[in-house]
């Protein structure tokens, strides 16, 4: 039973790959995106703030994190929780600019504003930073989520197959004694002349004198 909590590391190495990727993006666009003019306020680039730390870079590196647990594991339950955590990551991008502005300390969690000048550019900003990041990276992990939950017969056969190897060999009955010998030995066995055998070498014989 403990094989089927095993899984191929292929199983999760695309949705890892692209959380680790997601999470990047998450956690650098709003430190380097003022150099290509895709920024929120403050429009400067390496600048740090509460807003930022805690709405964008927090959950960017967690979902780094949970990428490469589920791009490293080759157990079922370690790479779940690796989905989990960038699963949560990617609500906190969609509802943290939502959710901060209830919190006591609403003035210093500020995310900032587009800093585009038109409003497709601005709406593009709050899909790329917020919004449409987070329900990306929910869905990546979701899908590896539910590709974790189901045991193939692929991965079942695989856990028998290892069972197998680890069980010792199974015991032959002996023909003649009745006992039982493990596979691959070899067992000598004595013949011993039967009435049909002396019947037939008597037979020879009355032949060979006629």
């Amino acid at each position: 039973m403990t094989r089927m909590l095993q899984v191929p590391r292929s199983r999760g190495a695309v949705s890892g790959l692209l959380l680790v990727l997601l999470g990047l993006w998450g956690a650098l666009i709003p430190l380097v995106g003022p150099y290509f003019h895709y920024a929120y306020t403050p429009d400067t680039a390496w600048t740090f703030t509460a807003g930022r730390t805690w709405l964008e870079i927090v959950p960017g590196v967690v979902t780094v994190l949970g990428g490469i647990i589920l791009l490293a594991s080759a157990s079922r339950p370690v790479a779940m929780v690796g989905a989990e955590l960038a699963a949560v990551a990617g609500a906190w991008f969609a509802l943290g600019t939502v959710l901060s502005p209830i919190w006591p300390a609403a003035s210093t969690l500020n995310p900032g504003s587009p800093a585009g000048t038109t409003p497709l550019i601005r709406q593009l900003e709050h899909l790329g930073f917020f919004t449409g990041l987070g329900v990306v990276i929910v869905f990546v992990a979701a899908l590896a989520l539910g590709r974790l939950m189901v045991v193939g017969i692929r991965d079942r056969e695989l856990a028998l197959g290892r069972e197998a190897t680890r069980e010792p060999a199974a015991a032959e009955p002996d023909s003649l004694t009745g006992e039982t010998a493990p596979v691959g030995t070899t067992t000598t066995r004595t013949t011993r002349p039967g009435r049909g055998s002396l019947h037939s070498f008597g037979r020879w014989l009355v032949a060979r004198r006629s």
